[in-house]
């Protein structure tokens, strides 16, 4: 399995599992397009780090629930890597608010980050593919909260479970066009978005205990997974929705 001489555009990479998909990618061999929200010192020292490894990449600020800015993303990945290969829609906000408490803004911030931005991503990255005459692939990030309920989430758990169902519609849509779109449903992964459960000595245990594994994943398993979707091994693979939890979904 290898990614030489693709290129790839990975958003929410400054820290986390977008920043662990970023380096595997660049250690199998891509070029890489990386996004964050701001233009922050982990997507500085991821840059410097993929450089290191020899690979080209360009590192872009950018909101992706804006589409001006998901527009001028792509344009600056088309215009100084090349026409790119790979998607990866990682970018996402959380927020626990009580059902009851919920406001509209906070329920549209949070779909507007991890839906809608998915969306635009995909439909901006799929009509440039077309038009080039290109073959591609995509791997959303959702959640394992599309299948476990967890309280105070009755705006991000949707948000999520919609990704799986906007995977499955884009890959039927696209597919006849050489593009493939899959899903992966990160589990308990230890990334500074649950910073709060993993110092949690209390909390930790409890979540764990529910874990086949018995343990938290790292950013870099996700990663594994994402290059194995987008290489050429995973071909016929499409419309698919994988959940990588250790299994705490099947326990």
């Amino acid at each position: 399995m290898g990614l030489q001489g693709k290129i790839a555009i990975v958003t929410g990479a400054g820290q986390g599992i977008g920043r662990g998909i970023a380096e595997v990618f660049a250690e199998q061999g891509a070029d890489l397009v990386i996004n964050d929200i701001v233009c922050s010192k982990g997507l500085d020292e991821l840059a410097a780090w993929i450089r290191d490894k020899g690979r080209r990449v360009v590192a872009v600020q950018g909101d992706v629930s804006q589409r001006a800015d998901v527009e001028r993303i792509f344009d600056r990945a088309w215009a100084e890597l090349g026409p790119a290969d790979i998607l990866v829609n990682n970018a996402g906000i959380e927020t626990i608010v009580p059902f009851l408490e919920l406001s509209d803004e906070q329920w549209r911030d949070v779909t507007d980050t991890n839906l809608k931005s998915e969306w635009m991503c995909c439909q901006s990255f799929c009509r440039r593919i077309i038009s080039d005459g290109r073959k591609g692939s995509i791997v959303n990030i959702g959640s394992i909260q599309a299948a476990r309920v967890l309280p105070g989430r009755t705006h991000y758990a949707p948000s999520k479970l919609a990704v799986e169902a906007l995977t499955r519609n884009v890959s039927a849509e696209v597919g006849a066009h050489g593009i493939r779109v899959n899903c992966i449903h990160p589990g308990l992964i230890d990334t500074p978005m649950i910073s709060w459960v993993m110092q949690s000595e209390e909390l930790l245990p409890q979540v764990v205990a529910q874990i086949s594994l018995g343990r938290p994943g790292q950013p870099r398993e996700i990663g594994n997974v994402a290059a194995f979707l987008v290489s050429d091994e995973a071909a016929y693979v499409t419309g698919q929705a994988l959940y990588v939890d250790g299994g705490w979904v099947g326990k």
